[in-house]
C-alpha cells in the first residue's frame, strides 16, 4: 500500500481506538497480531496489511471501506436508481401575478388546494 494511504488508515485506526474506547491490546487482538506488533503498526515501523484491516473490520462489525473512510461511512448508490433531488423555489410576486404562476406550475385544479 502507498505510504500516505497507509498513514491515513493508521490514523483512522487511532480514531477508532479513541472513539470506541478500546485499548491497543484489544485492537491488536482484533487485528490478529500482538500488542507490541500493533504498536509498531501505529507508529509506522511495521506495515499494516489488508488482512489486519479485514480482521479489525470483522471484529468491530464494520466494513473495510468504513475503516478506510472513517469516520465517514460508505453508502452504496443503487446503479439504476435515480437520485432524488429536493428543490425549494422561492419567488416574490405581486398578488395579481401569484395566481398566474401557481396555475402555470401546478395546473388549474391544484390551484384550489393551494389557496385553502
Amino acid at each position: 500500500m502507498d505510504k500516505t494511504f497507509t498513514a491515513k488508515i493508521v490514523g483512522n485506526l487511532s480514531k477508532i481506538l479513541r472513539d470506541k474506547n478500546l485499548t491497543q491490546a484489544a485492537m491488536a487482538e482484533y487485528a490478529g497480531t500482538t500488542a507490541s506488533q500493533f504498536s509498531r503498526i501505529l507508529s509506522g515501523q511495521t506495515s499494516l496489511t489488508l488482512e489486519h484491516i479485514s480482521n479489525i473490520a470483522r471484529n468491530l462489525a464494520m466494513s473495510e471501506i468504513d475503516i478506510i473512510t472513517y469516520p465517514e461511512k460508505y453508502i452504496r448508490q443503487e446503479p439504476n436508481k435515480p437520485e432524488q433531488v429536493e428543490a425549494i423555489l422561492q419567488i416574490k410576486l405581486q398578488k395579481d401575478k401569484k395566481d398566474q404562476v401557481l396555475k402555470l406550475v401546478f395546473g388549474e385544479h391544484n390551484l384550489e388546494l393551494l389557496n385553502k
